[in-house]
């Protein structure tokens, strides 16, 4: 624990945090695996069984359900029209923006690299390619790919 920053966490059992992880607010639930230099906000929630790979960024309002797999140097968005400051030059606050939630469906994985922008959910068991901007939503049992992300195929057998 001396190489992580973990404040009001709520950590299930069987849960495998790595060095340099900065976790704060969050919740992760039994068994999830959590990898090298990831942060972890507030608000969020990880469910079962989860891995988490390293350089991962899960910000504010991002829900991931059990059994997904989030590739290395993910990053999640939860604001729409992000500003340093207000129109009067002001630095802005947490009252200044608006959290938009992001949720990921059971048993779905999101490929190295992907950028999920606020506001989307990707369904069940979907996979999301490597270096892929979601911009929508990502249909259940389906696999996505490019920038932005469009569906490459429905997965079969899921």
């Amino acid at each position: 624990m001396d190489k992580k920053n973990i404040n009001n966490v709520k950590l299930g059992k069987d849960v495998k945090i790595f060095d340099f992880v900065n976790l704060y607010g969050c919740s992760i639930d039994d068994g999830t695996k959590v990898g090298t230099f990831v942060e972890i906000q507030k608000g969020a929630f990880i469910g079962k069984n989860c891995k988490i790979s390293s350089h991962t960024f899960i910000c504010e309002g991002v829900h991931i359900e059990d059994n997904v797999f989030v590739g290395h140097n993910v990053t999640f968005i939860n604001d729409l029209y992000p500003r340093a400051t207000n129109p009067d030059g002001s630095m802005q606050t947490e009252d200044d923006w608006e959290l938009v939630e992001t949720f990921v469906k059971k048993g779905a994985s999101i490929g190295s690299s992907a950028t999920i922008l606020a506001g989307v959910t990707i369904g069940e068991n979907a996979i999301v390619g490597a270096g892929a901007v979601v911009t929508k939503d990502v249909p259940p049992n389906t696999v996505v790919a490019g920038v932005p992300a469009k569906v490459i195929k429905k997965i079969e057998n899921s």
